[in-house]
């Protein structure tokens, strides 16, 4: 039986944990720090903030890799083998989330500067976005935040993924204009329409009975006995994970002003490695908005997506030595390279018309009391189920490893 605290970077590998501990690689995790700390000392600007999301950045990646806390992995345990454990432990991270979030989004402001939720419309390109994004992570292997820390951890298949997750983004920039022409409610923030208090009433409510439910499916599934979480006792890695990741979503909140998001720093490396080959974004109308054309302007160093991203990768890195577990393989077969590439696309591609993954717009549009956040992860659900059901084309095992 493989144990819920499995390196998610061991399962991606498709290899059995070692029955021994593995011995802490300090040359390994000194270079992730030492990495970070020359990037730290080397960001452009005189204020703290860049610098503050820099570390914020790798506390979540160390996070990430060294409690395993994979979206990805958890939605196919669930629908192969009805193992809940990784779902519960999101139900406890949007629940803690809503509750920090909303103080200060109600407020509008923290430390005398303002503070915005993640908000987006309501229509069809999410709905079309997250299902596709959905179908994506199950061949990439990855979402959003998976993909950087398992690409920090050593995984050569993501650097690969984290590519061409990169130019379906900036794939899909090129077309907002027809996506956004497509039906829409416009913005639905539940907060603003029900009053912050029945808002977060709401939501926790909502919680509490998907955790309910989970709980009896885990339950029925006793015969079949798995790795789950509990209130009472069991495994609580996904839980500690959970919760240290919801606080530090919400220092990201008070820092950035915004909540925690991941997929725009890979449209914008898209779009910066496409200038030297021609491309010019006065034909774009997505790139002439005021926001993209001075982040197209500027240093990726100046981006706080894009310096936080680089945190989660090198925080990985550091954690992937201190587990023991940086093992770079690049030998994998051409079926599993090419679902990379096409689920890096389609995340891409995906991320960008729905108003980010499974971070951007699932949790921290959730947690922002945004409707679109719930109808994002209905809809991503629906392309995880193909998804699964595509990855053996690709020689992609649906089971713990594969």
């Amino acid at each position: 039986m493989w144990s819920s605290r499995t390196s998610f970077a061991t399962q991606l590998a498709g290899k059995a944990p070692d029955v021994a501990p593995a011995h802490p690689q300090y040359a390994v995790a000194a270079a992730g720090l030492a990495l970070g700390g020359l990037l730290l000392v080397s960001l452009p600007g005189e204020g703290w903030r860049m610098r503050v999301l820099l570390l914020l950045g790798m506390a979540l990646g160390g996070t990430l890799y060294l409690t395993s806390f994979s979206f990805t992995s958890a939605y196919r345990a669930f629908m192969l083998n009805r193992e809940t454990a990784g779902l519960q432990a999101q139900l406890l991270m949007l629940a803690l989330a809503t509750v920090l979030f909303t103080p200060v989004l109600a407020a509008g402001s923290a430390f005398g500067h303002s503070i915005s939720g993640a908000v987006a419309p309501v229509g069809m390109q999410v709905v079309a976005g997250a299902f596709l994004f959905g179908l994506g992570m199950q061949l990439a292997g990855g979402c959003g935040s998976g993909t950087l820390f398992t690409a920090g951890g050593g995984s050569v298949r993501m650097l690969v993924v984290l590519l061409f997750f990169c130019a379906g983004s900036f794939w899909a920039s090129l077309h907002m204009s027809w996506w956004e022409r497509l039906p829409s409610r416009g913005e639905i923030v539940l907060g603003e329409h029900l009053g912050w208090t029945l808002a977060v009433a709401l939501q926790l409510g909502i919680c509490a009975a998907a955790w309910a439910w989970l709980g009896r499916v885990a339950r029925g599934n006793a015969e079949r006995p798995r790795p789950r979480i509990s209130v009472l006792g069991g495994d609580y890695t996904l839980l500690v994970g959970a919760a240290l990741l919801a606080v530090l979503a919400f220092l990201v909140l008070l820092v950035a002003g915004h909540p925690w998001s991941i997929t725009w720093a890979f449209a914008l490396w898209g779009a910066k490695a496409a200038l030297p080959f021609g491309w010019q974004p006065d034909a774009s109308a997505f790139w002439n908005g005021d926001f993209q054309r001075r982040a197209l302007e500027s240093s990726i160093f100046e981006d706080v997506t894009s310096v936080t991203d680089i945190g989660i990768v090198l925080g990985a890195l550091a954690a992937a030595g201190v587990a023991g577990r940086f093992r770079p393989q690049a030998s994998f077969s051409a079926a599993s390279l090419t679902a990379a590439v096409v689920g890096g696309l389609a995340m891409g591609y995906g991320a960008r018309i729905a108003y980010g993954c499974n971070i951007g717009a699932f949790f921290s549009g959730v947690a922002s009391t945004s409707l679109h956040g719930w109808v994002w992860i209905v809809a991503a659900l629906g392309g995880t189920a193909i998804g699964v059901r595509l990855r053996p084309w690709f020689g992609l095992k649906n089971q713990p490893g594969g």
